[in-house]
C-alpha cells in the first residue's frame, strides 16, 4: 500500500506556464506527476500506466481536435478536457478529478454537459488554491462511473476524432 504522499496525479495542459507550476509545486509536495500537453498524451497515458492515477488535473480547453502537432499517426483521439473525464471513467470505472479552465462560468456551460459535479479550478489561480483543492479531492469519495457518463460519450464520440 501506497503511503498518501506517493500518491500519483496526471496533469493535463497545454500551456506551459500553467504546467510548469502544477508539475513543480505537486512534486514539491511529495506527488508523483506524470505529465501531458495534449488529450492524446493523457488517453494514452490512462491506457498504458501501469500504477493507479490518483488525481486527474486536466485543462477544460484543449488544442482543437483537427489541430496536429506531429506528422505521425496518434491511435488516441483529440478531445477536451471533460471528455479526457468521460473516458477515465469508463476505463477505470472511478476516478478522483478536477478540471480547470481560464473561462468564465457562463462561457464553460457549453463544454460541461453532464460533469458539472466535477471539482473546478478557475484560472489564474495561486499555489494555495491549487493544493488546497487537491488535498481536498483527495480525501474524498472518487467520481464513479455510469450510464450517464456512457450516453454523454457516446453523444460526443464522433465530433472530436481527428
Amino acid at each position: 500500500m501506497r503511503s498518501s504522499l506517493a500518491k500519483t496525479i496526471l496533469v493535463i495542459d497545454d500551456d506551459p506556464s500553467t504546467m510548469l507550476i502544477c508539475v513543480k509545486t505537486l512534486r514539491t509536495e511529495g506527488f508523483t506527476v506524470l505529465e501531458a500537453e495534449g488529450s492524446p498524451e493523457a488517453l494514452k497515458i490512462l491506457s498504458t500506466h501501469q500504477e493507479p492515477i490518483d488525481l486527474l488535473l486536466t485543462d477544460l480547453m484543449l488544442p482543437p481536435p483537427g489541430l496536429q502537432f506531429s506528422p505521425t499517426k496518434n491511435p488516441y483521439p483529440r478531445v477536451h478536457g471533460h471528455d479526457i473525464i468521460q473516458r477515465a471513467l469508463t476505463m477505470k470505472k472511478s476516478f478522483r478529478v478536477i478540471l480547470m479552465s481560464s473561462l468564465s462560468q457562463h462561457e464553460r456551460k457549453a463544454y460541461q454537459a453532464g460533469i458539472d459535479h466535477v471539482p473546478f479550478l478557475q484560472k489564474p489561480f495561486s499555489v494555495e488554491a491549487l493544493m488546497q483543492l487537491v488535498h481536498e479531492v483527495l480525501a474524498s469519495a472518487p467520481l464513479v462511473f455510469d450510464d450517464s457518463v456512457a450516453k454523454s460519450i457516446a453523444k460526443h464520440g464522433d465530433r472530436w476524432y481527428g
